[in-house]
């Protein structure tokens, strides 16, 4: 595949989905509860489906097996920060839970494997992949339960051991669940069946549109246009904490000087707030604006200056 066909692929499954989404908000063509059913038929169908299929036949460098630490790394980083800050920022909990999230999911897989791939062709890729290999474990493990605890936070919910089990046990998990799945498959040395293989293509692009249907039907111009103030603490550090500490941290790891490999980990790095933050604030009725807020000023901040700035350092 090109990369124009990459670039009318990102088109068509990420900005598409979107706008249509959009329209039929502004038309009424369907309601919240219909987007909440699509939103959950992507998280329990298609994640977990994808997952198996797709690391069931992922090349497992092990000399490259610090790369998903990395990726972990990727998101506590911005996590911490945001967390030590939101105390004075917002009072509500489900103002608070949003920020912590939108600094934490990046988009590394969508936009980030894409731009590895147009810098660095397929060894960027190959490492963009080893990357977020474990951040699909970290959303679904630890970001979709803290969301979980801030509402909890905000109804007065008790923290036993019940409730925090309830919030780990649960339908979100099976993306995890095929994560580990895919991961045995691999490592049992069975086959892909060519049916499965053939599957992945047309799973990828319908499981883009039912997460970014509802994503495109939350958009709330007046109700974002609020929160663009409050996040501009957000852009130092997805876009300049982040990638500075990726630098540092990868540069003393690989041995031979890897150019390719070090400068895919920091391109990763100053990836904007991922669309699954959006998600995971609507699964968890948080405040979906500033997730979508967050969404919408880091990615416009990192196609118009990012981009162009990454061109010039890494080229």
């Amino acid at each position: 595949m090109d990369i124009f066909t990459k670039l009318l692929y990102l088109f068509a499954d990420l900005i598409l989905p979107l706008a249509v989404g959009y329209l039929c908000r502004c038309r009424a063509w369907f309601d919240q509860d219909i987007s909440r059913r699509l939103v959950r038929t992507n998280i329990w169908g298609f994640v977990p489906v994808l997952a198996i299929l797709t690391l069931w036949v992922l090349p497992l460098n092990y000399s490259l097996i610090w790369l998903p630490a990395i990726g972990v790394l990727l998101c506590m980083i911005p996590g911490i920060v945001a967390y030590f800050r939101v105390e004075k920022k917002f009072p509500d909990p489900l103002d608070k839970g949003s920020y912590v999230l939108s600094a934490i999911l990046s988009n590394t897989t969508t936009l980030g494997g894409l731009c590895a791939y147009i810098f660095y062709g397929e060894t960027g890729f190959a490492a963009g992949q080893m990357v977020v290999m474990l951040q699909n474990v970290v959303m679904f493990s630890f970001c979709f339960p803290l969301a979980a605890y801030y509402y909890q936070k905000s109804i007065g919910g008790r923290f036993d051991g019940q409730s925090v089990s309830a919030i780990f046990i649960t339908p979100n998990q099976l993306p995890v669940v095929g994560t580990i799945v895919g991961l045995l498959l691999n490592l049992s040395g069975i086959a892909r069946p060519a049916l499965a293989a053939a599957a992945v293509d047309p799973l990828v692009h319908i499981g883009a549109w039912t997460a970014l249907l509802p994503i495109g039907y939350s958009i709330d111009i007046a109700g974002m246009r609020k929160y663009y103030s409050e996040l501009l603490d957000l852009l130092p550090v997805k876009f300049i904490v982040t990638p500075l500490a990726a630098y540092l941290l990868a540069n003393g790891l690989i041995a031979n000087g890897d150019k390719a490999i070090l400068h895919t980990v920091v391109l990763l790095a100053a990836m904007p707030t991922a669309v699954n933050t959006v998600i995971a604030a609507q699964m968890n009725q948080l405040n979906v604006n500033i997730a979508m807020a967050a969404f919408v000023l880091t990615t416009a901040v990192f196609v118009g200056l990012g981009i162009p700035l990454l061109f010039l350092w890494i080229m």
